[in-house]
């Protein structure tokens, strides 16, 4: 399913490097047929696209790539979360259902209806399973052989998120009333070893201070090699938005080219360091 038609891009990187640049939130794109079944009008929409939209993450991940000695690969979701969540293992599920935003959203940042479900944010079967067969399901799937992959070509595998984050608090946070620092760096207590942590300490470290878990916190690992396999070492880079755009939904600024700098440099250490078979630390 890596064709035009797939709801990921893979984008391959050099045989030798470990490292998966994962972009899920960067797209705007929500097929006709899914827009059928979502309640806000074109100019809400939007609106709405604004706010929930990682803009300008996977021009980050390009120019970032483009910089580094050993190219890392690229994993970018050309569908916009909208359509479905591919962030939303099983376990979590239930907690974001609360704000209507599993697998497949309900509500919208604001909390106001998205699609029908009922009280609890939660679609009727006939509604959500289709979406998760179509869409998250050959996402996982993708992602999973990805780093496989890479696991038997290098021996490990490092993926590291490439998100953004508003400046102020959104309604459907759920954990957003801590610090908002210029960049968040979400660790997984398994997955996510203290040299890996360090590397990007120092990476960001002219932006004007990192934070670790706060406002957003945790880590993606594919659920096969989840809390098993410390080959498989993870990072989410979550960089506010005003460090290098116009908020909520407005063009890139001169702070891309700085964060994209910045990435490529973690990128290169991560990969000459031989980062990913470590002790994981981190709160998750």
């Amino acid at each position: 399913m890596n064709g035009t038609s797939a709801p990921y891009g893979i984008v391959p990187g050099g045989p030798a490097s470990p490292v998966i640049l994962r972009v899920p939130h960067s797209s705007r794109t929500v097929p006709a047929d899914v827009r059928q079944g979502i309640l806000l009008n074109d100019t809400a929409l939007e609106r709405e696209l604004d706010h929930i939209t990682d803009s300008h993450t996977a021009r980050i991940a390009a120019e970032a790539a483009a910089r580094c000695a050993v190219t890392p690969w690229q994993f970018v979701n050309r569908l916009s979360r909208l359509v479905v969540d591919p962030e939303r293992f099983p376990d979590e599920r239930e907690e974001m259902r609360a704000v209507g935003m599993g697998a497949v959203y309900t509500r919208t940042t604001h909390r106001k209806p998205l699609r029908r479900g009922d009280h609890q944010g939660r679609l009727d079967a006939a509604a959500e399973q289709p979406l998760l067969d179509r869409y998250f399901e050959p996402y996982a799937a993708a992602m999973t052989e990805a780093v496989t992959r890479r696991l038997e070509d290098v021996g490990r595998a490092v993926i590291i998120d490439v998100h953004s984050y508003p400046t102020e608090r959104l309604p459907y946070e759920l954990h957003g009333d801590g610090p908002r620092p210029p960049v968040c760096l979400g660790t997984d207590a398994f997955h996510t070893p203290p040299d890996l942590l360090t590397h990007a300490e120092e990476a960001f470290t002219g932006f004007g201070g990192t934070g670790i878990n706060s406002p957003f916190a945790g880590t993606y690992v594919p659920l096969r090699y989840y809390g098993t396999d410390r080959r498989v070492s993870a990072l989410m880079i979550e960089i506010r938005r005003d460090v290098y755009m116009t908020e909520p939904g407005g063009p890139a600024g001169p702070g891309l080219d700085r964060v994209a700098a910045a990435l490529a440099e973690l990128v290169d250490a991560v990969t000459a360091a031989g980062t990913g078979t470590g002790t994981g630390t981190g709160t998750g």
